[in-house]
């Protein structure tokens, strides 16, 4: 008899649900490699029918950070300039931008926002190809969009999203890398690298206590490292209620470096290429002004990170080590990370 899975709130252990749920990654990112690539492959040969000569992505929370990665693959892979949509200007404003030769991807993980399924109808009509990336291939943006790919990932019952991001980054990168006409040969050591990864939960166990009482918390990183200390910014407000702010390091350095001294946590995600490099002289910044900088990614820092995967899907592994800090954090504040206050699973926006 299987045992009955317990729901995040009700009253089961806490963080017992984002903990497994950020354990079951390696298998998810497995599933999507044996399974989701002949969708993929399909989706990418249309995209490259189409010939889109711009793409846009829509998406709200954790997806809007999976959209912004695929914003970099994009545009650093395919050469095509990419931008994230504002999607009040067609669901509150009732604009309707001209958009013949554009990909427009929605990428939500229950496929249920309003917002989200009125912007790609709006989409399609204004003549544009579009996409859905979704956990739901029944929900209302799947059948919204001209094609759509299911993530694979499975139910998600702890409130912060932990697999489904994963999973998007994997599938998205997939779709950009078969566009370019790739195999995904460069995905191959990822579930591997992120069970890998997990399996050392006890050092950031460890290194979560040193934020038991802060306020607030800086997160800094340059290129494909942006997205993932952007979205463990989210991740940490919505379990811990600590106040996490994201900066690209470039952003950093115009005007936030002001408020960084010894009193301010700073986590920087340390990309292994050209994005570590452009982060250097935001480091010696950090430094020279004090700040109780940690390092994810280098030899040197706090959690060394596997350095086989390429930059482009370093991402997909950056996050584990975050997830998990922040579930840690939320602990030792004696919250309950599988349901933060105030939250709902699907948000309805318009």
């Amino acid at each position: 008899m299987t045992a009955a899975v317990p729901e995040a709130g009700s009253g089961a252990v806490r963080g017992a649900v984002m903990t497994r749920e950020i354990a079951e990654q390696p298998a998810v990112l497995a599933r999507i490699l044996e399974r989701g690539l002949p969708d993929i492959r399909a989706a990418a040969e249309a995209i490259r029918a189409a010939q889109p000569r711009f793409v846009v992505f829509a998406a709200r929370g954790t997806s809007d950070n999976a959209s912004l990665y695929a914003k970099y693959l994009v545009e650093i892979l395919l050469g095509l300039p990419a931008g994230l949509a504002s999607m009040s200007t067609m669901t509150t404003y009732g604009a309707r931008p001209r958009l013949h030769g554009t990909l427009f991807v929605t990428v939500s993980q229950s496929g249920g926002s309003p917002d989200l399924i009125e912007s790609t109808r709006a989409a399609r009509e204004a003549g544009a190809l579009t996409l859905a990336v979704t956990n739901n291939p029944d929900s209302a943006l799947a059948s919204a969009a001209d094609l759509h790919l299911d993530v694979l990932a499975g139910p998600e019952l702890a409130l912060p999203a932990t697999k489904t991001y994963t999973a998007e980054l994997l599938t998205l990168y997939l779709l950009v890398d078969a566009v370019r006409g790739g195999t995904g040969d460069f995905a191959r050591g990822i579930p591997s690298a992120a069970a890998e990864v997990l399996a050392r939960g006890g050092e950031v166990r460890d290194h979560a206590r040193e934020y038991r009482f802060a306020d607030r918390l800086v997160l800094t990183s340059r290129g494909y490292g942006y997205p993932t200390v952007r979205e463990a910014a989210l991740k940490v407000m919505e379990t811990s209620y600590l106040h996490a702010q994201a900066f690209s390091g470039a952003d950093l350095l115009h005007g936030p470096l002001a408020m960084i001294d010894g009193d301010a946590p700073v986590i920087a995600v340390v990309p292994d290429g050209a994005g570590g490099r452009a982060l250097a002289p935001v480091l010696d910044r950090l430094r020279a002004a004090g700040a109780r900088t940690a390092l994810l990614g280098p030899p040197d820092g706090f959690f060394p990170l596997p350095v086989r995967l390429c930059e482009e899907v370093q991402p997909i592994v950056q996050i584990l080590p975050l997830q998990t800090l922040a579930c840690e954090i939320a602990l030792d504040r004696n919250l309950d990370p599988d349901a933060p206050r105030a939250l709902a699973k699907v948000t309805r926006t318009r």
